[in-house]
C-alpha cells in the first residue's frame, strides 16, 4: 500500500505528516482492499479563513474515490476527508 503526500507552496511538518500517517492505517485497516492514497494539501489565498484544503484520493479495485475538504487547519479537513471516504467505501462495499 502506497500513501503519497503531497504539500503545494509549503513545507509539510513532521507532525503532521505522522497525523495523516496515522489517520490513514485506521482508514487501511478497516477497508483492506485500498491499494493507494494520495493527499495533496494546500493552502487557499492564505488572508482568509477556511484556507487549508485537503484532497485525499483511495485506489480501490476498479475504482477511485476522492474527498476534497477545506478547513481552518490541516488537521481538520483531513479528518473531514477521511470521514467522507469512509462513508464512499461503506457504499462501495455495498457493491
Amino acid at each position: 500500500m502506497d500513501i503519497n503526500i503531497k504539500a503545494i507552496h509549503f513545507d509539510i511538518t513532521e507532525k503532521l505528516n505522522s497525523f495523516i500517517n496515522k489517520k490513514i492505517d485506521k482508514l487501511v485497516r478497516r477497508n483492506p482492499a485500498i491499494n493507494t492514497v494520495e493527499i495533496s494539501l494546500k493552502v487557499v489565498k492564505p488572508e482568509t479563513a477556511l484556507n487549508k484544503q485537503a484532497t485525499v484520493c483511495v485506489l480501490v479495485p476498479q475504482d477511485k474515490l476522492v474527498a476534497d475538504k477545506t478547513a481552518d487547519t490541516f488537521e481538520e479537513a483531513i479528518d473531514l476527508a477521511i470521514e467522507a471516504l469512509d462513508k464512499q467505501l461503506e457504499k462501495y462495499k455495498d457493491k
